[in-house]
């Protein structure tokens, strides 16, 4: 018996619906439809200009000058000086930061060292500790440590958690197997960690050494305190105390092309490890082999122990002798205590949710719109964390007093400051939030007929919410330290926690001066443990999204 079957035409198939259309024919449409939208372009190329004004104010006053007078205090001696020490600097912290943060998080995340989980929360608190604060502690115990020597100690315990976070992060999402094929082959811990591992997490070290290096570029308190002359200690003293708006702009203009020259060798160096770090995007997590230690336990223990008694121990030591030495008549009253912590808290929440805003439609750009377009407008995003707080608080001034005269010297005017200058950390966040969610989700909602400003609400943002989250706390935690805009924008008659420990420690208070730094600090701490918690929840949240 043969069996026939008659083929319907597919213009002749019956369709549910008004018109027998095809509903999801209909709903792939609107979603090309909706690719082809330039709404997301222009509201990034929008938020970029926004964060690009120091910039232009930049340029606008090195025009005024004349680019005569620019090359002119451009090639003095003072220059090359300036130059030579902030590319020391850079290259010291940098290099002994990645060293530091590297290791501690290997020691951490793949060996069996004693109290691993303690010594992983306590490795992340010097970022929760601002660096002028810890530099006024060094000195204050060490009057001689100064110069080149003296910031690089005190800049890399400070920064080098910014490597630690994305590299132990980085660990915990990657294939422990290949490591295990090392070492079941004879290969013994350390040559695994730099054949093997090194190369598993060197997108996540390039990321935190750009971060580092940014931050550098653009420090002032600490410098200013450890008396080493960089670009920044001499724009500040260029405008603020020499009154020449044109030598300060050159300097400036010197900072911004270092940020591009960083952003550029962070772009060539990054390129050779996109397909490992594609292919580990895509393996679920397990827990690894740890390695024993053996012999080298104690030395890994005092090793670890040291890193916390240097970044931890000497900072808060010198706040408690502070506190301790100083007799109660030096203390501030509790009413300003009080104020100056509302006005940090109000100030740096605000900020921080306005640049965890501003940074969504760049990092949706990035990611699902990867091009020549979204990659210049995330590096140009990038550039503002080189430029000196005290250029991005003139340009917001000079644009202010021009264009909108009712926000000079209003706290609006200071919260977006703080969301300018932080603006790429909120941005690194949210990308990376970004990447590990499936492209398919938001394509299943905009199949089904949704706008996409409804997807966007309904879907991107409760799925990249962990990594929102977590740049708003990288921002809070970063704006309640912020001294040099604060200083130039902060309202009249308002104080916060940086600016009044400037005030007493400036004129060597220090018992003054304490109380705000213990308040800083206790701000401080509770979005660093949100944040260690965000890169610890990482990899079981990629690991739901493989």
């Amino acid at each position: 018996m043969t069996l026939t079957f008659e083929r319907q035409a597919p213009e002749q198939r019956p369709f549910p619906g008004p018109g027998g259309r095809r509903p999801r024919a209909r709903g792939r449409v609107r979603a090309r439809r909706a690719e082809r939208r330039p709404w997301l372009a222009f509201a990034s190329l929008a938020v970029v200009g926004l964060v690009l004004l120091p910039l232009a104010f930049l340029l606008l006053q090195a025009a005024n000058s004349g680019w005569s007078e620019v090359w002119r205090l451009l090639w003095r001696h003072l220059t090359l000086t300036l130059l030579s020490n902030t590319l020391q600097l850079a290259v010291v912290v940098t290099a002994a930061s990645a060293v530091i943060g590297t290791g501690a998080a290997w020691a951490t995340e793949r060996t069996g060292l004693p109290a691993r989980r303690a010594f992983g929360a306590l490795v992340v608190l010097p970022v929760a500790i601002p660096d002028f604060v810890v530099a006024s502690g060094w000195v204050s115990l060490f009057p001689s440590l100064h110069g080149l020597l003296g910031a690089s100690i005190v800049l890399t315990l400070g920064l080098y958690p910014l490597v630690y976070l994305p590299v132990a992060a980085s660990l915990r999402s990657s294939d422990p197997a290949q490591e295990e094929v090392a070492r079941s082959l004879g290969l013994g811990p350390w040559r695994t960690f730099f054949r093997v591992t090194l190369h598993q997490v060197r997108a996540a070290l390039l990321g935190g050494c750009l971060l580092v290096a940014l931050y550098l570029l653009a420090e002032f308190g600490a410098f200013s305190i450890l008396r080493f002359q960089t670009f920044t200690t001499e724009i500040y003293a260029e405008i603020q105390v020499g009154f020449d708006p044109a030598a300060g702009a050159a300097l400036s203009l010197v900072l911004v092309v270092l940020g591009l020259a960083v952003l550029a060798g962070e772009w060539a160096a990054s390129n050779g490890s996109r397909g490992s770090r594609a292919a580990l995007s895509s393996a679920r997590p397990r827990p690894p082999v740890r390695a024993r230690l053996g012999r080298g336990t104690l030395p890994a223990l005092a090793s670890m122990g040291l890193l916390v008694a240097l970044g931890v121990g000497v900072p808060v030591g010198a706040i408690v002798y502070w506190l301790v030495s100083y007799t109660r008549t030096t203390l501030p009253g509790a009413a300003s205590l009080a104020s100056a912590a509302w006005h940090t808290f109000a100030y740096s929440a605000a900020a921080a949710a306005l640049a965890s805003l501003l940074a969504l439609p760049v990092a949706i750009l990035s990611v699902r719109r990867r091009g020549r377009l979204s990659l210049a407008l995330e590096r140009a995003g990038m550039l503002v964390q080189a430029v000196p707080g005290l250029v991005v608080a003139l340009s917001l001034v000079y644009f202010s007093v021009r264009y909108a005269r009712f926000a000079y010297q209003s706290a609006a005017l200071l919260v977006v400051a703080y969301s300018l200058m932080f603006f790429p950390l909120a941005l690194v966040a949210a990308r990376a939030s970004l990447a590990r969610v499936p492209p398919r989700l938001e394509e299943i909602g905009r199949s089904l007929g949704r706008r996409p400003v409804l997807v966007l609400l309904r879907v991107t943002v409760p799925l990249v919410l962990p990594g929102l989250l977590a740049g708003f706390f990288l921002v809070f935690l970063t704006a309640t330290t912020e001294l040099v805009a604060t200083l130039l924008l902060v309202p009249n008659g308002v104080q916060t926690l940086a600016t009044q420990f400037w005030a007493y420690s400036s004129d060597l208070a220090y018992g003054a001066a304490a109380p705000f730094a213990a308040v800083m600090l206790a701000v401080a701490v509770v979005p660093t443990y949100l944040l260690g918690r965000w890169f610890d929840r990482l990899p079981s949240r990629l690991a739901r999204t493989a």
